[in-house]
């Protein structure tokens, strides 16, 4: 099935930020990360941006990629908007450190080539 317009943006916004989530935390234990505020509060907005994005990305494209845990990065996005007074730190490592790292090469794998005009 072919791409929505608006999908590649879309898909390009998640790997964009997974990537910059898994920079924020590279050599970074849990306790480091606990005490550096700059950190989370980057590593929430990316993630954040990553369910933004994914919320977006048309059912026909989430249908034909199931590999990609779309409900779950969206729920997560709920929590950060939502329930922010009650997030939990150590889950938000775990995404950081774990599902991100994960979801990268998911994403790779989908991603549209670009068009022969974007590439000077």
């Amino acid at each position: 099935m072919p791409l929505e317009p608006r999908d590649p943006a879309y898909l390009w916004d998640m790997l964009d930020n997974a990537r910059a989530t898994e920079s924020f935390v590279r050599d970074m234990s849990y306790e480091q990360y606990l005490c550096d505020r700059k950190t989370r509060f980057a590593v929430e907005r990316t993630v954040q941006i990553i369910g933004e994005a994914a919320r977006r990305v048309s059912s026909s494209f989430k249908a034909d990629h199931p590999e990609i845990p779309w409900p779950q990065i969206v729920s997560q996005r709920n929590v950060l908007v939502h329930e922010y007074g009650d997030l939990k730190h150590e889950r938000l490592w775990t995404v950081a450190t774990v599902q991100v790292a994960a979801l990268i090469p998911l994403l790779e794998a989908v991603m549209p080539p670009l068009p022969p005009e974007s590439i000077d």
